[in-house]
């Protein structure tokens, strides 16, 4: 798939699942495209756990029961940054950016392979989700989980929300010239 094609065609699906599974190549070719993702200083500061077994699936499925797209999401890849990020220029940290660099990357690989995703991270900010699946991953106490991704083949086809167009949002030279 080009890659315009893959951008537009990228959406946050909340929507269900196939049982289809998802062969470790392309969730190693996701994540490949996150770790391709440029990051401040090349610092490489985010981690990723690719979670595709039975266990702790249901383990995650059942700390949020209403959304479907974690309920049925036949993998989840767990984005990792440090709790208190070091600085890498001038005493500045990028893990945010970096991190979203690498998400973005990972849901135009998704959209590319066929399969969809909804990047979830509020919801981790809350009642010590983050940390819940951080024990269940391993994750070291220095480090939290920042973004979930849950990967699946959507069970139907489904056109993302009409963007606003060009001459709306962006402009040559001079912002609302």
């Amino acid at each position: 798939m080009d890659l315009f094609e893959a951008i537009k065609k990228r959406h946050s699906y909340r929507g269900g699942f196939t049982e289809q599974p998802i062969s470790r190549e392309d969730l190693r070719a996701i994540v490949q495209a996150g770790l391709d993702a440029p990051s401040g200083c090349n610092a490489q500061t985010t981690r990723f756990v690719i979670v595709d077994e039975p266990k702790l699936l249901e383990q995650v499925r059942q700390m949020h029961p209403g959304n479907k797209a974690m309920q049925q999401a036949r993998a989840y890849i767990a984005c990792i940054v440090d709790k208190q990020p070091p600085g890498v220029y001038e005493e500045l940290s990028f893990q945010v950016e970096d991190c979203a660099a690498a998400v973005e990357n990972m849901l135009l690989g998704i959209a590319a392979l066929g399969y969809a995703s909804v990047w979830v991270d509020g919801w981790l900010r809350r009642e010590g989700r983050a940390e819940t699946i951080g024990t269940m991953l391993d994750v070291p106490t220095d480090k939290i989980v920042r973004v979930i991704l849950p990967v699946s083949v959507p069970e139907k086809d489904v056109i993302g929300p009409e963007k606003m167009g060009f001459d709306e949002r962006a402009w040559f030279n001079r912002v609302f010239a």
